[in-house]
């Protein structure tokens, strides 16, 4: 893909991001790739944060409208919030990539497939509570509620489970925002009524540390625990799989990658290209010291291994979508 973006017959100039958190790991890095890109072609990336305010990135959104950028890509704080901006940009002759979760009407949208990154790491996680814990697998699953795709990250993983471990349960399923704090404030609450766990299950970075954090704060030995994330979005999941005897398993989604694969397809639409409506991003489950095959560490900084990275290859297809949860 990026070859055919770097050969395009046109280059947009300006292209306006408007992220939905820009103080994350997850999207700092995202910017990176982006932005890297960006350079490599020749195209000015701008970057607004909505700081998880759907009116600030409504705000931000038709501030990029009104100053003309080439393309418009959004990461949405809300689905449902983000509709009327499409209305506009088309309405306006710009095209629109979306990042991470699907909108209605949407022209294509640059995303992982969710519930294949939870699934997989689920099987790992089975294979893990197999060999390590018994063959008992009850799960404290550190979820956000608010988006599909993070929704479906929580069935993927207990559907792969169950693959391994048929009678696995989930004993917690709560709302931990996405955040450390939150994670840590309800799975604290949850583990107060009830310890009875052994997995710990976060839909990214910041709910599998919180939730972890909650555990430690409670006294509670990490043996007999597994600790599983989801996004390898910055150096916090190094530092916890070198650190942390129960982190373990880590499903990588390269946020460098998929700013750099944003780009290609806002270079796509902005020459009127044909684009899936869902452009797949690689994602893989790391065991262990498996994340050395990905980054290099210094211990201050990690620089993506792109080669490694772009020789994964993700699926044609996701097995399941937005569009199961509502069946």
């Amino acid at each position: 893909m990026s070859a055919a973006a770097a050969h395009a017959e046109n280059m947009p100039k300006r292209i306006g991001y408007v992220t939905n958190y820009a103080t994350h790991e997850w999207y700092q890095n995202v910017i990176k790739g982006m932005k890297a890109h960006g350079k490599e072609l020749g195209i000015e990336v701008e970057v607004q944060d909505a700081n998880l305010d759907i009116s600030k990135q409504v705000a931000a959104a038709e501030d990029f409208i009104a100053k003309g950028v080439d393309v418009l890509i959004i990461t949405p704080v809300n689905e449902e919030g983000v509709v009327p901006l499409l209305r506009q940009a088309k309405a306006a002759n710009i095209p629109v990539v979306l990042e991470g979760n699907p909108v209605k009407g949407m022209t294509t949208m640059v995303a992982i497939c969710d519930y294949d990154t939870g699934y997989f790491s689920g099987v790992e996680a089975g294979k893990y509570a197999k060999e390590k814990l018994g063959g008992v697998a009850k799960v404290m699953n550190v979820g956000l509620p608010l988006l599909s795709a993070t929704v479906l990250r929580s069935h993927g993983f207990m559907d792969g489970l169950k693959t391994i471990v048929p009678d696995a349960v989930m004993v917690h399923d709560l709302d931990g925002g996405g955040n450390p704090d939150r994670a840590l404030e309800v799975s604290s609450a949850a583990l107060a009524k009830n310890a009875d766990i052994n997995i710990i299950y976060g839909i990214n970075d910041s709910s599998s540390l919180g939730g972890l954090q909650a555990w430690k704060a409670a006294g509670k030995s990490q043996d007999g625990l597994l600790t599983v994330g989801t996004g390898g979005e910055g150096l916090a999941f190094i530092n916890a799989m070198q650190n942390e005897p129960s982190y373990r398993i880590e499903a990588a989604m390269f946020p460098e990658k998929e700013g750099f694969t944003a780009i290609d397809a806002a270079v796509k639409l902005f020459n009127n290209e044909e684009v899936p409506e869902h452009i797949v991003s690689p994602t893989a489950p790391m065991n262990g010291e498996d994340w050395k095959k990905y980054y290099d560490y210094d211990g201050k900084t990690r620089t993506i291994k792109w080669d490694a990275v772009n020789a994964l290859q993700p699926p044609a297809k996701c097995m399941k979508t937005s569009a199961d949860l509502k069946k």
